[in-house]
């Protein structure tokens, strides 16, 4: 099967591959769309089971950085890295070097950062190579450095709109939450969500993540196999996506289902499958776009950590909207989000 004929191709502008043979690196930058401006989105360093699954990924993300920059008002189109993870190819500064001669090959068309396996440290080897990349070391007031925070406290405030939606609640005291995923994003939302009041259940992957956590907060550890169906008040997602899908959904106990993964959906269609069962989705791509407003903050010098704060939190005034045409109309909140971003992106054309 070809590009053009790919389940998940949606009129992506270009897609381009790269291979470095002396560190091994291969990498697939996705260019979706440049109708507002760079294609902008992380780099990702993940092991795929095979080359189709890395594909797969990146034109499903940069599709998703393209809606979630033109719903944020960001000067930025969408695009995405995947760096294909494997051992002869170990992460080495030399590595990052070869990606940043990737990215800058471009000649910016698409603008990098870090992700999914990736570092502020990552990044600095990148920008020995290109101008176009953020996320980098910042001084003290200014915008930029790692994302992750800003990720993080976009949805805090995005999962206090929607219990206030849906649970009629003015704070997060007492709720039960179960956060899928404490790696950057998810350990930095915990602690936020601690500080809230909220009880908390959590899984991950890597024992090392969960020890970490565990040390810092009073959390119940929960099998990865058994976080989805926990019996909590949210489920706020923060690991890899596809989570929510025709198997998964009809057994969720969560009233609200609001967190950082990209892709959370498996099909367009699972958003209307949670709507039907009643419980609340806060699309992925506008809850989550706390950290590409950071980034965007600091790739144009536009703006000061305080102007950042305030922009991430119109994130919590965006679900709202979202929201209550949801409630108005019946119709699933994704399908709501879509429509939106895909007009902002029409008009800039």
């Amino acid at each position: 099967m070809g590009v053009f004929d790919h389940a998940e191709f949606d009129n992506h502008e270009s897609l381009h591959h790269f291979h470095d043979e002396a560190t091994g690196l291969r990498t697939i930058i996705s260019v979706h769309s440049t109708a507002l401006g760079p294609a902008a989105g992380g780099c990702r360093r993940w092991t795929y089971t095979n080359d189709a699954d890395a594909l797969t990924d990146a034109l499903r993300l940069s599709r998703g950085m393209t809606y979630k920059n033109a719903v944020a008002g960001l000067k930025f189109g969408g695009g995405k890295a995947v760096i294909l993870a494997n051992d002869r190819a170990p992460k080495s500064s030399e590595l990052f070097a070869a990606f940043g001669r990737a990215v800058d090959s471009l000649g910016g068309r698409y603008i990098t950062a870090e992700d999914v396996g990736c570092t502020v440290d990552d990044m600095r080897h990148v920008r020995e190579q290109t101008e176009f990349v953020s996320g980098l070391p910042h001084a003290e007031g200014v915008a930029g450095g790692d994302p992750s925070p800003w990720t993080a406290l976009g949805c805090l405030q995005g999962i206090e709109a929607a219990a206030s939606v849906k649970l009629g609640a003015d704070s997060l005291k007492g709720l039960r939450i179960a956060v899928q995923g404490v790696g950057h994003v998810g350990a930095s939302l915990c602690h936020l969500l601690h500080e809230a009041g909220a009880e908390l259940l959590v899984s991950d992957v890597s024992r090392e993540n969960l020890q970490a956590i565990s040390a810092e907060l009073p959390v119940t550890i929960v099998p990865p196999k058994d976080l989805l169906f926990s019996d909590v008040d949210i489920l706020a997602p923060c690991a890899l996506g596809n989570i929510l899908t025709s198997t998964t959904i009809p057994r969720i106990r969560a009233k609200i289902v609001a967190g950082a993964a990209n892709n959370q959906l498996a099909t367009t269609e699972d958003g209307a499958l949670l709507a039907k069962r009643g419980i609340l989705y806060a699309p992925d791509y506008v809850i989550n776009a706390g950290g590409i407003i950071s980034v965007a903050g600091e790739y144009y010098h536009t703006s000061s950590e305080e102007q950042v704060r305030d922009d991430v939190g119109r994130i919590r005034e965006r679900l709202k909207l979202i929201f209550d045409e949801a409630g108005d109309t019946g119709r699933p909140t994704n399908e709501i989000a879509d429509e939106l971003a895909r007009s902002l992106v029409a008009a800039a054309r």
